[in-house]
């Protein structure tokens, strides 16, 4: 069953909600405290990040940092990337990250690494908390900073404009500076007396070496076409739901395209080992299929149309504006019931949210087989005129990140809340009136 139709009604009507601002703007409204001098002669940093993409974003901030401040003392609880890129790990963390709701041993362990972060704290001086993404969990690790007399600029916005928006007053007590990766977040997050600044996209800070794209290209398939790519997630409950249904399609489009060439994008070769076995379950690994592992930009540059399963992976795609179909699977179709209750936004995919309307199809919730989706890749390849389209939209939202360098505007940010460097210019610290 598809999606309904998004309305083309104005990004503010969908994505804000007056309810949560208040009713009138306090005079002299007060915000959390702005960036200037440190507290102390010598900063340090603390990184949380609980998941492998935040660390690598974390990454790329502390590399910039210890480039510009080469003896900056820098903690995390984080991942091998943060490890390498200079930073003294407390705790690693991420290997075991989970999606939606966390069971009771999660919550537990996570009440148990709150309390060492707080001994931590207690013993060691920090001057900014920086939390990466993972809202569920670094939320209570930034009300432990606060309590220590640390600053907090979070890194990544969490995605209250969505869903939660009963969690903005709480952000709000623990929040210095909100960094952005979306555009539109901003503007979102100062109108309800928050301070932010959007910084780019960690994705789009590299250009993509294409010459060398291409090569790697040229092994991934002999001749043949449509060339169809396809991203079905790396954590072992998504390829579970994702991988047989893409691969259902890719059968059906090989019947109807008997020259069609396909690759699957493995993030490791634990996860494409994982989807040879479930192919053996469901039919056979087809000859005209392959896997590569850790190049996805590669296959991406590779590939005419992707299927793509929801997530940062479309920007990834967008970056390269290849047309793609976006999907996530789920078993019950009450939770699309659940999610049009508890979600803002009348579109799903990061591309259609970015565009404020539907440029790209998306099946999300998804929890019927593959026919929607073989429709989808259909229409891209027997209509050139349709691919063509998606491509100037997805270059359309693009747009706002060009000449935008996110871990550098990060670094900026994190180094005047540390008392590094002057304030902005931009934000003073004070609203006094919603315009």
């Amino acid at each position: 069953m598809a999606n309904p139709p998004a309305e083309r009604a104005d990004f503010a009507a969908w994505i804000g909600n007056s309810a949560e601002r208040p009713s009138s703007t306090p005079a002299g409204a007060e915000l959390p405290q702005q960036a200037g001098p440190a507290q102390g002669p010598v900063p340090a940093l603390l990184f949380t990040a609980f998941e492998p993409s935040g660390d690598d974003h974390a990454a790329a901030v502390i590399t910039e940092l210890k480039h510009r401040h080469p003896n900056l003392i820098i903690y995390a609880w984080g991942g091998p990337k943060m490890e390498k890129a200079g930073a003294t790990i407390q705790e690693r963390t991420g290997e075991d990250a989970v999606m939606g709701l966390p069971g009771v041993a999660k919550v537990l362990e996570h009440l148990r690494i709150n309390a060492r972060i707080d001994a931590f704290m207690k013993a060691n001086k920090i001057t900014v908390h920086v939390p990466v993404d993972s809202p569920s969990a670094n939320i209570s690790i930034c009300g432990i900073a606060k309590k220590h007399g640390a600053r907090v600029v979070h890194l990544v916005a969490p995605q209250i404009w969505a869903w939660g928006r009963w969690r903005i007053h709480k952000l709000r007590r623990v929040t210095d500076m909100l960094l952005c990766i979306l555009p539109f977040e901003e503007e979102f997050f100062r109108k309800r007396y928050i301070p932010a600044r959007f910084i780019g996209h960690f994705l789009f800070d590299k250009p993509i070496d294409t010459v060398a794209a291409d090569e790697r290209g040229v092994g991934f398939s002999d001749q043949g076409e449509p060339r169809i790519a396809m991203m079905p997630g790396s954590r072992p409950d998504e390829l579970k739901r994702h991988f047989p249904v893409l691969l259902q399609a890719f059968r059906a489009l090989l019947a109807k395209y008997p020259h069609a060439r396909g690759v699957v994008a493995a993030t490791n070769d634990r996860v494409a080992t994982y989807l040879r076995a479930m192919a053996s379950e469901n039919g056979g690994w087809p000859d005209q299929l392959r896997v590569v592992v850790q190049d996805t930009d590669a296959v991406i540059r590779w590939c005419q149309v992707a299927m793509v399963k929801s997530g940062t992976i479309t920007l990834q795609v967008a970056k390269q504006q290849r047309p793609m179909i976006v999907f996530y699977k789920k078993s019950n179709p009450l939770i699309y019931l659940l999610a049009r209750l508890v979600l803002a936004t009348k579109v799903f995919s990061l591309p259609n949210i970015l565009a404020r309307k539907r440029i790209i199809p998306e099946f999300i919730p998804h929890w019927g087989g593959p026919a929607p989706l073989i429709r989808a890749v259909e229409d891209l390849v027997d209509h050139p005129g349709t691919a063509d389209l998606q491509r100037y939209d997805l270059a359309a939202i693009l747009k706002p990140y060009e000449n935008m360098n996110a871990a550098s505007l990060a670094a900026d940010s994190i180094e005047e809340y540390a008392g590094l460097r002057l304030p902005s210019s931009g934000y003073k610290g004070r609203i006094t009136s919603n315009a």
